[in-house]
């Protein structure tokens, strides 16, 4: 049985509307955990593929990519949804 704090955040990340960013710390408070972020992490890393999440809209609180093996693909994705990356942080509009 998942966790309703696995729930929030699940729901919290589809939830993130196209061409959007949402910082792992972001969810985590909406999903009553401040401090959460790490927890962030590990929903995405557990259920990202599989439930199909959005999970290249989830980034580090500093606006920066994570540092990952998929680091190009979560570029590439944000690109496609119409955001501006410079040296591995999403500029904002």
């Amino acid at each position: 049985m998942m966790q309703e704090f696995t729930k929030c955040v699940i729901d919290a990340i589809k939830s993130i509307p196209y061409g959007q960013v949402m910082s792992y710390g972001e969810v985590a408070d909406i999903c009553g955990s401040p401090k959460g972020a790490r927890q962030v992490v590990r929903v995405l890393h557990i259920y990202g593929g599989s439930m199909k999440l959005p999970w290249h809209r989830v980034i580090k609180k500093d606006f920066k990519l994570p540092q990952s093996s998929f680091i190009e693909e979560h570029k590439m994705r944000l690109i496609a949804e119409g955001l501006r990356i410079e040296n591995n942080q999403v500029i904002k509009k």
